[in-house]
C-alpha cells in the first residue's frame, strides 16, 4: 500500500509548519502529500491558511520524489481555466508529481464570506461536470479549444506551453454519490478517492466505480483507488488514549467510523484491512500540524511493514 499524509490547510498553515510538514514528508519516505483547499474552516475561530496553489509551487521546486496536490481544489471560488493553467505549470516545474484534485465545492461559510457563489446541490454538480470538461479539453488538445456550457463558455484558448506530460497532470475526483460523483469519475479520472469510508464502506463503493468504468468503457484498472481518512498514532496505549480523549469517543468508535487509530502495529494491521478492501493508497488526514513526531513514528515503524 502506498502511503500519503493529507492536512487541512485552513487549521492553521503558515510558511514554517509548511516547510517542516513538506521536509518530513519526503525525508521519510511517505509517497505523497495532500492538501485541502479552503479560505477557511465551517466555524470561527479563523486561522491561517496558506494560499493553496502558492504552496504547492514551493513544494514543487523544493522536493524530488514525492507525489502532492489539492485535495481537493474547487471550481466554486477557481474558474478551470486558471486552474488548468496552474496545475500545468507547477506539474512541470515537478517534473510531473502533481495529482489534480477537483471538486465541485462544499463549505458554505467561506464562500459567503469571501463572496463566492457556492449554488444549490444540482447548478453546483452541473457546473463540476463542465469544469472537468473544460479541464480535460484543456490538457489534451494542443488546438484552441471551443467550449459553449451554462457555466463556461470559451473560445479559441489555448494552453501554452503545452504540458510536457501528455495529457496534462492525472485527475483526481473523491466523493462516494453513484448519480453524479462516481460517473464523472468514470469518464474523467486517473484517480478515485474515497473519503471517510470504512472498509466495507470502501469496497461497495469501489464495486459500484466498476461498474461505472465498465459502461463507458474503460477498464477498473485505469482508475487508481484511494482513500483518505483520519489518522491518530502514539508509540504506546496511553498515548494513543491521550489523542482518542480530545474527542471524546472511545477508540472502538473511532475506529468503527473509520478512523485508523493505534499503537504502530495496530496501524498497520488496520492498513491491512483496507488493503483487503481494495484501497490501493490511503491519505491520513493529520490534523495536528505540529506533530512531526507522529509522522516519524509512521515513517519508520509502519512505512517499512506495508511497503514490504
Amino acid at each position: 500500500m502506498l502511503v500519503s499524509i493529507m492536512i487541512e490547510g485552513q487549521n492553521g498553515l503558515n510558511w514554517p509548519r509548511w516547510m517542516r510538514i513538506v521536509r518530513a514528508v519526503e525525508e521519510l519516505g511517505y509517497y505523497g502529500l495532500f492538501r485541502s483547499d479552503h479560505f477557511t474552516n465551517a466555524s470561527p475561530p479563523d486561522l491561517d491558511s496558506l494560499e493553496l496553489w502558492v504552496s504547492l509551487t514551493w513544494l514543487a521546486a523544493n522536493t524530488h520524489r514525492i507525489t502532492f496536490g489539492p485535495l481537493v481544489t474547487p471550481f466554486s471560488f477557481r474558474h478551470p481555466i486558471m486552474t488548468a493553467r496552474m496545475a500545468a505549470a507547477v506539474d512541470d516545474l515537478s517534473l510531473g508529481r502533481l495529482i489534480l484534485g477537483l471538486g465541485a465545492g462544499w463549505q458554505e461559510r467561506e464562500h459567503h464570506n469571501y463572496g463566492f457563489d457556492l449554488l444549490g446541490t444540482k447548478d453546483r454538480f452541473d457546473r463540476f461536470e463542465e469544469g472537468v470538461e473544460v479541464i480535460t479539453r484543456f490538457f489534451h488538445s494542443t488546438e484552441p479549444v471551443r467550449f459553449l456550457g451554462r457555466f463556461y463558455r470559451i473560445e479559441d484558448a489555448v494552453l501554452l506551453p503545452h504540458p510536457h506530460h501528455k495529457g496534462g497532470p492525472p485527475i483526481l475526483i473523491g466523493g462516494s454519490g453513484s448519480r453524479r460523483t462516481l460517473p464523472v469519475a468514470a469518464r474523467y479520472a486517473s484517480y478515485w478517492n474515497g473519503v471517510f469510508l470504512t472498509p466495507q464502506r470502501f469496497a461497495e463503493v469501489n464495486k459500484r466505480l466498476n461498474e461505472h468504468l465498465i459502461q463507458v468503457g474503460r477498464h477498473p484498472s485505469e482508475v487508481h483507488r484511494s482513500l483518505m481518512t483520519t489518522c491518530w498514532i502514539g508509540k504506546d496505549d496511553s498515548r494513543v488514549a491521550e489523542k482518542a480523549a480530545r474527542w471524546k469517543k472511545t477508540i472502538p468508535e473511532m475506529r468503527s467510523s473509520g478512523t485508523i487509530i493505534g499503537t504502530p502495529g495496530e496501524i498497520v494491521n488496520q492498513l491491512g484491512v483496507l488493503a483487503e478492501a481494495g484501497v490501493q493508497q490511503v491519505m491520513l488526514q493529520w490534523l495536528d500540524l505540529d506533530d512531526l513526531d507522529g509522522l516519524e513514528l509512521i515513517g519508520v515503524q509502519v512505512l517499512p511493514q506495508v511497503r514490504d
